[in-house]
């Protein structure tokens, strides 16, 4: 006899999206890029909409060849990709939700090399196909949990990070990894000003970063990542809120002491460096006990309670035990 057991990061019934809308939004976006290809133009229609280029690079373009589906999030309602691509929080382009989208298409993305330093024995510069090329590609269908107390759910498209770290054998004193973003004010006119000291940097403890659920995301929807979600690659930890998700990342470093994080060095008191989703433990200046799903409205603002771990807490809660997650917010 097999018995079930739902964990608490599935879904239910009510949350499911019919399989034929979601197929047909992804089979159309694929088809417009192939098309885009084919034609030698530089974005399809969904690119045109939002002034960004989608088409693959060709570095990458054989990896996007076969994508495998996996079981995470199979039974999610995924928000609509003009949504996703829309509304961002990348201030290397703007403070504006509709900042990035309007500004990124500056931004190049192929080629695109990524330093790694630190405490390992396979150290350097690689290009991005390089690291990705010898794995399959997967989609992972993910709850995105903003700290500003919004959420949606995206189809990524990317490998496990812990995959990708081991290939670097990091070795005793790696007891955290460090994420760094590019750095380039002509591309991003964000860094030109503000008071962010830029490059953005995250960190993860490596115990983290090898858990199951971490993951490095060189597409959405389907495709290749457009560049206001953080193209070309950028990393998603869907347990924590969103700005540990680091976009653009060029440097990745192994470390033995907890590493500067741009937000909380910004401002400490609101923003901790593991920034778990708790409902329990509430922003300085609102509570995280709710939050808006998108896509919503002013009438429909479509409010949902919070979960713990953003409803992963089956996958990373034993990472910890132990520890109190008030004082490590």
């Amino acid at each position: 006899m097999i018995i079930n057991v739902k964990k608490k990061s599935d879904c239910y019934e009510y949350e499911v999206t019919d399989q034929s809308v979601y197929l047909n939004r992804r089979q159309f976006i694929q088809t417009s890029s192939i098309a885009a290809l084919a034609l030698g133009s530089s974005s399809v229609l969904t690119a045109k909409e939002i002034g960004n280029d989608l088409s693959i690079p060709n570095s990458l373009s054989v990896s996007f060849n076969n994508i495998l589906e996996t079981p995470y999030g199979q039974s999610e309602k995924v928000a609509p990709f003009d949504v996703a691509s829309t509304y961002n929080n990348f201030y290397e382009f703007g403070y504006g939700k509709g900042d990035p989208a309007k500004k990124a298409a500056l931004l190049k993305t192929d080629p695109w090399n990524i330093v790694v330093e630190g405490e390992a024995d396979v150290i350097g510069t690689f290009a991005l196909e390089d690291i990705i090329k010898e794995n399959q590609l997967e989609e992972r269908i993910y709850r995105l949990r903003c700290v500003e107390a919004w959420s949606m759910v995206i189809p990524w498209v990317g490998v496990s990070l812990a995959t990708v770290l081991k290939k670097f054998k990091p070795n005793s004193k790696a007891k955290y990894v460090y994420f760094e973003t590019l750095y380039d004010p002509e591309q991003m006119p964000g860094q030109r000003g503000g008071n962010i000291e830029w490059p953005y940097r995250e960190g993860l403890r490596i115990d983290e970063a090898m858990n199951e659920l971490a993951f490095l995301a060189v597409g959405m929807y389907g495709s290749v990542l457009p560049n206001q979600n953080g193209a070309p690659i950028r990393l998603v930890v869907p347990w924590k809120y969103g700005f540990k998700s680091i976009k653009s990342i060029v440097k990745i470093r192994f470390v033995e002491e907890m590493p500067d994080t741009t937000w909380n060095m910004l401002a400490p008191q609101e923003y901790g460096f593991y920034a778990n989703v708790n409902p329990g433990v509430d922003h300085p200046r609102w509570t995280q006990k709710q939050e808006r799903r998108l896509p919503g409205g002013i009438l429909f603002p479509n409010v949902i309670d919070t979960q713990m771990f953003n409803g992963y807490q089956d996958e990373v809660a034993d990472l910890y035990s132990g520890m109190s997650l008030v004082k490590n917010y």
